[in-house]
């Protein structure tokens, strides 16, 4: 059974008059975490004319799009909608000019036998709806080199400094302002300094450091991987023909990898590979190591056995081979915010619209307030450890809104600096204006089905 802990810490956290480290950059806005939220937030302060550092721990960019290949774009409509935009319809529109992402025309964006069995293996399709078959919707699947290749062309041409193989360790904090942070690298420890500070870790590692109030839980882990050589025209023909006995093997396979989808396998962009969301697993704790090193050896057991399994058993997969396993574990949920305001999952289902809302998800509303801690000034949160409980977190962590909250809170950073601003004092009506300059949908206008009440309005 998962547990929640509300804490805090600032026992890891330095300040600049015990700063020994060499200081390798002064920025107006410094961002933890190369990630699409991380990307998105770094592209777009210096779009607006900020200074920029971004630290990455990994040797590429995309986190779990792609480190921890999640090779599904969706959770991005609202009905016929398209609700999440901005850098996020930057990265499916580059993809699809290199031919690296599959995205259904809006012609077939709409429910039918014919138009499932065209999509439904690509995994573009609405996986909320209760239908069968689901609609095919917007969403695009893509490949992960796709996706480290255009998060660098985006960085380069915004004049990010980029710094990979940077190891976040403790922020630089005095009395209650964050002033940077240190990293480690196989140079020693390195200081960077800033007057903004945005957290796209994923696990809060800077603000719960920096001594931000935060509850912690945990939740599925996911190690998913791709097949090589595999014949999907037949796989699908088999399935298709033979409904009740493709049921039966991929129960089976399901088993054996201990948890997954009911559409384990998808099409990916590349002819004859298939990414496999799968094993899913819990019980494993995301930030401590030795849990993820038992979830590493539990899942590779896993996958070897159902591929054997697969190989001998399943029309099309006979002379599939392992391509890759993903380099990063897929943590959903660890430790989250709790900010100037928590969301909670009744926020989420009733699609509780805020006055200063800044960001969307598919149907749901960010507020600016759940991307900023109570107890430390210059610094911002965005990613799926934004401010929310665990119950609504797990309804609004997906990829896009993540890039969406990251692109907020790069328009707030760049705001802060240019006006001389606390983060916490920016407008969010300015934010919102900053976003729609930036070519994404800050959700300030609701949508016909969203709860705007009184109780979503910003205290005075």
């Amino acid at each position: 059974m998962n547990t929640l802990e509300l804490t805090s810490s600032i026992e890891l956290s330095t300040t600049t008059a015990d700063l020994t480290a060499p200081v390798i950059s002064r920025s107006d806005v410094l961002v933890v975490g190369g990630g699409p939220a991380g990307v998105a937030a770094a592209v777009t302060a210096a779009r607006s004319g900020a200074k920029v550092t971004l630290l990455e721990r990994y040797s590429s960019l995309g986190g779990l799009a792609s480190g921890g290949m999640v090779l599904v774009l969706d959770d991005m409509i609202n009905g016929q909608e398209i609700t999440v935009t901005g850098v996020v319809s930057e990265y499916v529109e580059r993809l699809q000019k290199l031919g690296l992402a599959i995205v259904p025309p809006a012609d077939d964006r709409k429910t039918s036998e014919e138009l499932w069995n065209k999509w439904g293996r690509y995994g573009t399709f609405d996986f909320h709806s209760h239908t069968n078959p689901k609609p095919i919707c917007y969403a695009a699947a893509f490949d992960p080199d796709g996706w480290k290749r255009v998060s660098n062309d985006l960085v380069r041409e915004a004049g990010v400094d980029l710094r990979l193989h940077s190891w976040f360790s403790r922020p630089i904090v005095d009395n209650g302002v964050i002033k940077g942070v240190i990293c480690e690298t196989k140079l020693g420890p390195q200081a960077f300094m800033a007057d903004v500070v945005i957290d796209t870790t994923g696990d809060i590692d800077v603000a719960s450091r920096a001594g931000a109030s935060y509850a912690k839980d945990n939740y599925l882990t996911t190690l998913v991987f791709r097949l090589g050589n595999v014949d999907t025209k037949a796989a699908e023909a088999f399935e298709q023909a033979n409904p009740k006995e493709a049921r039966a093997i991929n129960r089976k396979i399901k088993r054996l990898l201990g948890g997954a989808w009911e559409l384990w396998w998808l099409k990916t962009p590349i002819d004859g590979v298939v990414w496999c969301n799968a094993p899913h697993m819990s019980g494993f704790d995301g930030v401590d190591p030795a849990d993820m090193t038992a979830a590493e050896f539990a899942a590779r057991d896993r996958i070897s056995e159902a591929v054997d399994y697969v190989r001998a058993n399943l029309p099309g997969f006979e002379n599939c081979y392992m391509l890759d396993v993903a380099s990063q574990m897929g943590v959903r949920q660890t430790r989250l915010l709790q900010g100037e305001y928590v969301m909670t999952k009744d926020d989420v289902t009733q699609r509780r619209h805020f006055e200063d809302t800044v960001a969307r998800g598919r149907d749901y509303y960010y507020p600016y307030r759940s991307l900023l801690p109570k107890e430390v000034d210059q610094l911002l949160v965005a990613g799926r450890h934004y401010s929310a409980t665990p119950e609504a977190q797990k309804m609004s962590r997906e990829i896009p809104p993540c890039m969406a909250m990251g692109q907020a809170v790069g328009v707030a950073a760049a705001l802060a600096v240019e006006n001389n601003l606390l983060v916490r004092d920016v407008s969010a009506l300015d934010i919102q204006q900053g976003m729609r300059r930036h070519g994404a949908d800050p959700g300030d206008v609701p949508s016909s089905n969203a709860t705007v009440d009184a109780t979503a309005a910003v205290p005075a």
